[in-house]
């Protein structure tokens, strides 16, 4: 249902490599929405997914950036502003990645130059991201950054390696650079923890398959799909949500607050 939720804002969606991808399935509703935006990813990932697609599909300029470099960051923000007609009303922060998951290494023996690796690209990306689009003075007052999350920043989930602690110091990062946007230019950041999703990077944690279906049986709701993450997450850009802050938000088809299903309990006990 298509009705202009986001007519006249303009944005910055990060993270989309293919038809599977949050942020796609976020620019492809944004659009119908009304919105324009720039499409940004790492130059490597580019290279590896299909973003021009999507490009064409909404109508959106693409501007590469490595979220890890202050200059390239400074470029992106700086452009889309120029690319767009003016000042920006919400940002999708969709980017994490684990040299440690890549290359299989167990937890108990990270590499701890690929641990900080993890953490500059899935996290401190998002402080650089707000750092700049402050000094930039990017974003209009009431705008949106959203960031996604996963649950597995709370509570121990042993195939999710380093990327746990990456979404913990994310979640920080939205509260503490959260609580300084929004006294200094009444800008709105958050996170989705999202459910286990069936992405391209998602899929290639070890044991995905299993424990989807796992979290799909104790959710009451079942697991929520990328399209409706993505529904979610226009919500937290348009003006309905405007006094929501600083939050972590569950989005995970009430499995976040279910102890045990009763169909995980039929599983075990035969």
């Amino acid at each position: 249902m298509n009705n202009n939720l986001l007519k006249g804002k303009r944005g910055i969606i990060s993270g989309a490599l293919d038809s599977n991808s949050i942020a796609w399935k976020v620019a492809e509703k944004a659009h119908a929405q009304g919105a324009a935006f720039v499409l940004t990813n790492a130059p490597i990932a580019m290279r590896m997914g299909e973003i021009k697609k999507l490009a064409e599909i909404t109508k959106s300029e693409i501007i590469p950036a490595d979220a890890t470099s202050m200059e390239e960051l400074t470029t992106l923000f700086s452009k889309s502003q120029e690319v767009l007609g003016g000042k920006l009303d919400f940002v999708l922060h969709s980017i994490g990645m684990s040299p440690n998951v890549r290359k299989n290494i167990p937890y108990t023996e990270l590499n701890y130059d690929f641990y900080v690796k993890s953490l500059d690209v899935s996290a401190m990306s998002l402080h650089k991201m707000l750092n700049v689009a402050k000094k930039l003075d990017a974003l209009n007052e009431w705008g949106s950054v959203v960031a996604l999350s996963y649950i597995a920043a709370q509570r121990a989930y042993p195939f999710y390696n380093d990327m746990a602690e990456a979404k913990a110091m994310l979640e920080s990062i939205v509260r503490s650079f959260g609580y300084h946007y929004g006294k200094a230019k009444k800008v709105r950041v958050n996170s989705v923890s999202q459910s286990p999703t069936k992405t391209t990077a998602g899929s290639g944690i070890k044991g995905f398959d299993d424990f989807f279906n796992y979290a799909d049986s104790v959710s009451p709701l079942g697991n929520a799909s990328a399209e409706t993450c993505a529904d979610y997450c226009l919500t937290l850009f348009s003006d309905l949500t405007r006094m929501v802050t600083m939050q972590n938000l569950y989005h995970d088809g009430g499995y976040s607050t279910t102890g045990i299903s009763m169909e995980a309990m039929e599983k075990f006990g035969k």
